[in-house]
């Protein structure tokens, strides 16, 4: 099994620990690792403010970067998200455009294997415990993409469950979204805060001491708006506490 691992934008700008916390994890249930240096944006950015024309040369980056291997594996709902729902879309309408099957046959390539973290996880590698250990109260916030567009449903609160030394408490309105979304942040910045104020206080409320996401993007919106709030919840991303074992500090 050839396993790459898919480091997003957000993820090598300002969570690298979450992509080292991902090789820890894997490399630890037996699975060997690489990183195609070539990869860069899934064009997630690009493509949801309209430029869809401008992402295709990131689409053919992606299946080219990742070609020859069995499995890709992020730590990101959401680019997991782009590849698998906006790829196709993006062949498509290219097809219906005239210009040929190619963006429609690479997106073929990569949409199979690509997978988010607790996904593969649980669906390829069919582990729940993953030999964990983080002493700590913990809540879990559902992002959007993986919730409603990857169906991720149980799957990290069964992870988070199997945890040793994990205290799991619940998140009152977790399905709410935390008012991120990306390019909406920037362009509905009022809103975006609004909602985020609303997420970070049910936070708060549960007792947590960290609040754990499958996506740095939430994280990073939740963890500014907790700061400002002046609330002591950490901001963490699941890979670090699956990746946590006696003695490690994640």
């Amino acid at each position: 099994m050839r396993v790459a691992l898919f480091i997003t934008c957000v993820n090598d700008t300002l969570y690298p620990r979450t992509g080292q916390a991902v090789v820890t994890l894997l490399e630890r249930l037996g699975v060997e690792v690489g990183f195609p240096p070539e990869q860069s944006c899934c064009g997630q950015p690009q493509f949801n403010t309209g430029y869809r024309h401008d992402t295709e040369p990131l689409l053919r980056r992606y299946a080219t970067a990742f070609r020859g291997y069995d499995y890709v594996v992020t730590p990101s709902g959401s680019c997991a998200a782009m590849v698998r729902d906006n790829y196709p879309r993006m062949g498509a309408k290219a097809a219906a455009e005239g210009r040929g099957q190619e963006l429609a046959d690479l997106a073929a390539t990569v949409v199979p294997k690509t997978y988010e973290l607790t996904e593969f996880l649980t669906e390829v590698l069919e582990v729940t415990d993953v030999g964990a250990y983080y002493p700590h109260t913990v809540t879990y916030h559902p992002t959007c993409h993986g919730l409603r567009m990857l169906h991720l449903g149980d799957r990290p609160r069964t992870l988070l469950s199997a945890v040793k030394g994990l205290d799991l408490v619940e998140l009152p309105g977790a399905e709410e979204c935390c008012g991120f979304g990306g390019t909406f942040a920037v362009k509905n910045a009022a809103v975006s805060a609004a909602m985020g104020a609303d997420k970070a206080r049910n936070i708060t409320a549960t007792g947590a001491e960290s609040v754990c996401t499958v996506d740095n993007s939430c994280q990073m919106h939740i963890g500014g708006t907790l700061a400002r709030q002046g609330s002591a919840v950490r901001p963490v991303h699941i890979a670090e506490i699956l990746a946590s074992t006696e003695g490690d500090v994640w």
